[in-house]
């Protein structure tokens, strides 16, 4: 007897467990479409690259939205940074927050490199479960972040003792993190418009987090656990 489809992958042609392999495949490693569209076929399961990218531009939200309330705490100590990111053959820029330890706080993709887009940042970061108020932000040299930060301040969303540090040696921690989200962005061969850029990102960053081990209960080593993790988080029971 056929065991029934989660509601999530219900009138889909393939497998949930086909369709999450081929989304993981694609958020975790530096993997092009056609190249999982390869390794798919090789498996016997002829899914065209454009049927992944559907996959992935459903499910790598989901998959950001669902796995946040099972994240660790955060500490205190923020480094906050933005880097570049080419949609459509234009610069765009994607801000991300991490703790000391490396684990990530938050992120947010903006069009424009300006204090508004910082304070989306925070605010979204502030929002979010898990993570305390910061007793000290370390920011490289653009000016937007120590203005964003007074406004918060002002606004009682961030401690009065709350410091704003310009330390940019204390950010190659977040520098050095740019990387993993990078060598994903360039196995891509880049992104044709924003939203299919903002809804995959999610997915490279909270695919991320999970490598990283910043679930509660999940070591940093261990795959198999990890995609486990991936198929109950999305509704997909293990046997």
């Amino acid at each position: 007897m056929c065991k029934p489809r989660p509601a999530l992958f219900k009138w889909r042609h393939f497998e949930p467990a086909i369709i999450l392999c081929a989304v993981r495949w694609y958020l975790r490693y530096s993997l092009s479409y056609r190249d999982v569209e390869e390794l798919v076929t090789e498996r016997g399961l002829p899914a065209d690259h454009t049927t992944i990218w559907r996959w992935v531009q459903r499910y790598a939200p989901e998959l950001n939205k669902r796995c946040r309330r099972e994240l660790k705490p955060t500490s205190g100590s923020w480094r906050v940074d933005e880097t570049y990111i080419c949609i459509a053959g234009k610069w765009n820029y994607l801000y991300r927050a991490l703790d000391s330890t490396g684990a990530t706080i938050d992120f947010w993709l903006s069009a424009q490199r300006d204090a508004a887009a910082a304070k989306l940042l925070f605010q979204r970061a502030l929002r979010a479960p898990g993570h305390v108020r910061p007793r000290v932000i370390n920011v490289d040299g653009n000016p937007s972040y120590p203005k964003v930060v007074t406004e918060l301040k002002r606004e009682r969303k961030l401690g009065r003792r709350c410091r704003c540090r310009t330390c940019p040696y204390l950010n190659n921690i977040v520098e050095q993190d740019h990387r993993a989200i990078k060598r994903r962005v360039n196995a891509s061969q880049g992104f044709r418009s924003f939203e299919g850029a903002w809804r995959t990102i999610q997915g490279y960053e909270i695919m991320h987090m999970i490598r990283k081990g910043q679930v509660r209960w999940l070591p940093k080593g261990d795959v198999v656990g990890q995609l486990q993790f991936v198929n109950e988080t999305l509704g997909l029971k293990a046997a």
